[in-house]
């Protein structure tokens, strides 16, 4: 069990490191689109490389904190019933939430985003528009970075519900990061 209880706590300190580093990544948003939109309109010049940045840095920040969330309990779902079950029911609810939905899902998105990305970098993918930013792949690489971080989350996920049918009450619910 001490196994598992390490294993799980390094994938959530992982997974916190890269959300709480992502989250930045909103404030470079705003100021990347601020300047966008003040070099537009204050200026009158337009920089397509700009404006794609702060589409690139906003997506990184969604796709690459999905584990993160996912960890500190943050998606939406239906608490009705599951906020209100015991700590081993819900260990429950999330094994077998995990082994049915997640990793299936993970299984067919992870090689739908990962033959996106191959082929992209192959080429060398870039932006379709002039001036744009080059290296599409990179943003691309993301999606097969979020779906590793989630799959080691969900393993993790399996591992606190492990470790709540062990006894150990202190990994029921979500990761304190």
């Amino acid at each position: 069990m001490s196994s598992i209880a390490s294993f799980v706590r390094g994938v959530e300190t992982l997974n916190g490191w890269v959300g709480k580093t992502v989250a930045w990544l909103a404030l470079g948003t705003v100021l990347v689109c601020f300047a966008t939109v003040y070099l537009r309109y204050a200026l009158n010049t337009n920089f397509t490389w700009l404006q794609e940045a702060y589409v690139w840095q906003h997506a990184t920040a969604i796709v690459l904190g999905g584990a993160y969330t996912m960890m500190t309990g943050g998606f939406v779902r239906v608490d009705i019933f599951y906020g209100k079950m015991a700590p081993r029911n819900r260990a429950l609810v999330d094994l077998f939430g995990t082994l049915l939905f997640l990793f299936p899902f993970m299984a067919v998105v992870g090689w739908a985003f990962w033959r996106h990305f191959w082929s992209a970098a192959v080429v060398g993918e870039g932006s379709p528009n002039p001036g744009g930013l080059p290296a599409w792949w990179l943003l691309k690489g993301t999606l097969v970075i979020f779906v590793a971080l989630t799959t080691l989350q969900g393993l993790a996920m399996i591992g606190r519900s492990l470790l709540v049918f062990g006894g150990r009450e202190e990994f029921a619910g979500t990761s304190s990061h």
